[in-house]
């Protein structure tokens, strides 16, 4: 193989030197975002510039741009400048948290010069980022009452498992234990929207929240619908709740649950938790996993529920994989329910 041939990558090679999958990698491509070269007998082939693009993407990807913001951006003054706003604030509101957090060390210093030994829990807050919240409680019906516990709660936490598996269950408890937290199911826009068009109708403040995110993700791509804005009703709500949301993605079509999620990506280090029930691939994409997100499994089994970390190989991630679908395959199963034999 001559030096210039060695400079071109396959597929699989190049997906690992970007720190993706090679299905991440097909998406992009199908969706226009990079376009590899070919070899005589028709192989994908990286080069440096496939390469650089690539990298390029997983950049911006990691800023928390959906794929379709990715392919928009370029060119796209008002996607451009929304994102470069909303990454402004991110950046602002970890400054203020530093802040926060340097004015604690001093005057934990200034006690210590003192003479006085700081407590334990005062260190660890001064140099926290974000409260951290935890949850224990014992499993209800279809576990045996095993004991779960959830440690430094995520800003974005995922619950997947197959139908069945009791997550429903999981989401619902879990809600009831987190203090000031909120269940939202599956009723949200039940009846059109109505219910939710009125009471925004009454609250100003919360109609014109509502409005300005709505307005945000269409211009992401997403499309106007009952459901979507029944959605942002909950989470425009104005109060710290933790929320609990059945199936995120309900009623929404593809481009919609990625514009959603990005959304709540570009909050602040400071917002508080969300949990979602989900089964699809658009809401939960194990390859732009960050961080600040955790991935709840109810294994079909019923055996206790566990956090995946999102990497190939990782206790539970096939199981994880296996849950999910793309939108328009869980659009054929939208409304199907698993039921107890009485």
């Amino acid at each position: 193989m001559n030096a210039a041939a060695a400079r071109f990558l396959s597929p699989s090679e190049a997906a690992r030197q970007l720190g993706i999958s090679a299905k991440a990698l097909r998406l992009y491509e199908e969706r226009g975002l990079i376009a590899p070269g070919r070899t005589p007998a028709g192989w994908r082939a990286y080069g440096p510039a496939e390469m650089a693009r690539g990298a390029e993407i997983v950049e911006l990807r990691a800023l928390g741009l959906s794929v379709g913001e990715v392919a928009r951006i370029h060119g796209d003054a008002v996607t451009l400048g929304r994102v470069l706003a909303a990454h402004e604030a991110a950046l602002e509101a970890r400054i203020r948290q530093c802040g926060d957090n340097i004015a604690k060390l001093r005057r934990l210093r200034a006690d210590l010069g003192g003479g006085k030994m700081p407590a334990t829990g005062d260190i660890i807050g001064a140099v926290r980022t974000r409260p951290a919240i935890g949850v224990a409680f014992d499993l209800p019906w279809p576990w045996g009452g095993e004991r779960f516990e959830l440690r430094d709660i995520k800003r974005l936490n995922y619950i997947v498992g197959p139908l069945g598996s009791g997550k429903t269950r999981l989401a619902q408890r879990l809600a009831e234990a987190l203090p000031g937290a909120s269940f939202v199911g599956l009723d949200r826009a039940a009846d059109g929207g109505a219910a939710v068009r009125a009471r925004l109708d009454a609250d100003p403040a919360h109609n014109a929240r509502v409005a300005a995110s709505l307005a945000t993700l269409l211009a992401d791509g997403a499309a106007d619908s009952p459901a979507l804005t029944a959605l942002l009703a909950t989470l425009e709500a104005g109060d710290d709740a933790i929320l609990v949301i059945d199936m995120l993605e309900q009623g929404l079509d593809a481009a919609s649950q990625e514009a959603v999620i990005a959304h709540r990506r570009r909050r602040g280090p400071e917002a508080r938790p969300l949990f979602f029930l989900t089964r699809s691939n658009a809401i939960l994409d194990l390859d732009a996993v960050g961080g600040d997100e955790a991935i709840i499994l109810c294994p079909a089994n019923h055996s206790r529920p566990i956090c995946v970390t999102p990497v190939p190989g990782a206790a539970g991630y096939e199981a994880v994989a296996t849950c999910l679908a793309s939108p328009e395959v869980r659009a054929r199963t939208e409304g199907t329910i698993a039921w107890r034999p009485s």
